[in-house]
């Protein structure tokens, strides 16, 4: 791994964690291998996190500071002054994709520095319309639908004829359209038509609730697909925002019935080992391409997720831009080596390379050897529509590995209460093979040494999707 050009430059600045759990763990680590100092923050319920004895550990004199909310930007911002940070690392969710509190820290008297994209960036790929509208200015393939606010009925029926045709010759049985309140979200303003005779007088029912409503008639015009894999793009890049390169692909269509992701899986395809339907290889290069094409237009500058979805004959189409690390950047970098160098820590470059530091290294600099599997540990009930599980843990164990990742936040002073207040997310494991067998075979002997109990306080048993990731670890990477 390449060291940092300015170990000087980096020991001068002093970093807010403005984050929780495992995530806050990542940044304190990273800011322990870059000697960089730290922050730490943790409201009351988080008082028997892993994260926070990590901190006092590691962190010296003020290094933990409680706070009412992980939400509250002037409590924040209030930390950093009195911790005497220059840069504030938010982690992914919270403030971590939020251009205002960007913009605030970089902007206001004790300025400092925003471990993450430009808040300009932020705010442009950040709006999904105008991501849609760039990425088909530069011949990058999105969902078919409009890219604008569509307010004249006539124009709205051609774009639903052209959604209605792509579906048909995707040999979709019923296709749909859908008819959304551009202004609306949650949920709310939004339609499914099935038959395009019928689609005028939805247009007109979701332009009127959408004026009433939202005091803007602007309509969107979109495609629905629904037989797709999830694949990911993960871009890195330094303040320059001129080379930035990319550290693969990642897989993450194992979801819960609320899509949300379970298992990822680096690369985003295995070609050499499954068959399928289409070119995979050719799907993995040309996502690359259009994200890195991308990135190099709007000058990207810190780290970053392409997210796209590919059907079933291998047609990939932009879904959206993810302005921040994500949970499973890990998997992405237990594959990747830098100029031969296998300890490839994503959130040390981001870090790295937020404070300043030029990237150092190329395309050509970064190598790509084996299989990665990531699996969310969650307390959860898959079979109850993965509903949150709420108790205390009481043992937490496994057989460690030396291809075996596991970052928890869960503390080895057992029992530990599960925090209501958050989602009870317990760890992630990372396991690593050479090839897409061994991975699996591997994540199955992982699973299967996995210890994981505890009781709510009516007695029952802790509920958990270690049994989900047993069951669908055989088809990752299946289409």
């Amino acid at each position: 791994m390449r060291k940092a050009q300015s170990d000087t430059s980096l020991r001068d600045h002093k970093i807010l964690v403005a984050n929780r759990g495992e995530i806050a763990m990542r940044v304190m680590r990273a800011c322990k291998k870059l000697d960089v100092p730290f922050a730490a923050i943790y409201t009351a319920e988080d008082a028997a996190s892993g994260h926070v004895a990590l901190a006092r550990r590691e962190g010296g004199g003020k290094s933990i500071f409680r706070v009412s909310s992980y939400h509250d930007a002037n409590e924040l911002m209030s930390v950093a002054d009195e911790a005497a940070c220059t840069a504030v690392h938010p982690g992914y969710g919270f403030f971590a994709e939020d251009f205002r509190f960007a913009r605030r820290v970089t902007k206001r008297d004790r300025q400092m520095i925003f471990i993450g994209p430009s808040w300009k960036i932020i705010r442009e790929l950040g709006d999904k319309i105008n991501t849609k509208r760039l990425a088909r200015s530069l011949g990058v393939p999105t969902v078919p639908g409009s890219d604008r606010p569509i307010y004249d009925e006539m124009e709205a029926e051609r774009i639903a004829k052209t959604v209605f045709e792509f579906q048909e010759q995707q040999s979709i049985n019923r296709p749909l359209v859908l008819v959304k309140a551009s202004a609306g979200g949650g949920g709310m303003g939004i339609e499914e038509v099935y038959d395009p005779d019928q689609f005028r007088s939805v247009y007109r029912r979701i332009r009127n609730y959408a004026l009433r409503q939202f005091k803007d008639e602007g309509v969107l015009i979109e495609q629905r697909i629904m037989d797709f894999n999830h694949l990911e793009v993960q871009i890195v890049s330094d303040r320059s925002g001129a080379n930035p390169v990319h550290f693969g692909t990642r897989n993450c269509s194992i979801q819960s019935t609320g899509l949300q992701k379970r298992i990822e899986v680096a690369p985003g395809f295995a070609p050499q080992a499954l068959e399928y339907s289409f070119d995979a290889q050719k799907v993995l290069d040309d996502i690359v391409s259009y994200s890195l094409k991308m990135a190099r237009s709007v000058g990207y500058d810190n780290v970053g997720t392409w997210e796209w979805i590919t059907t079933r004959k291998g047609e990939p189409f932009l879904m959206e831009v993810n302005t921040r690390i994500q949970v499973e950047n890990g998997v992405s970098a237990r594959i990747a080596e830098i100029h031969s160098h296998k300890d490839v820590d994503l959130v040390a470059e981001q870090i790295r390379t937020g404070l300043g530091e030029p990237l150092g290294y190329t395309q050509e600099d970064i190598t790509f050897e084996g299989v990665s599997i990531e699996y969310r540990l969650i307390a959860e009930d898959p079979e109850d529509n993965f509903t949150p599980w709420v108790g205390q843990i009481e043992r937490f164990e496994w057989k460690e590995a030396p291809w075996l990742t596991v970052l928890t936040h869960v503390p080895d002073s057992l029992p530990y209460e599960i925090p209501t207040e958050f989602d009870p997310n317990l760890a992630l494991a990372i396991v690593y093979g050479k090839n897409l067998r061994e991975a699996e075979e591997r994540g199955a002997i992982f699973l299967n040494s996995l210890r994981l109990t505890g009781k709510n306080g009516a007695g029952e048993r802790l509920k958990s999707n270690v049994n989900f990731l047993k069951d669908n670890t055989g088809r990752v990477l299946h289409f």
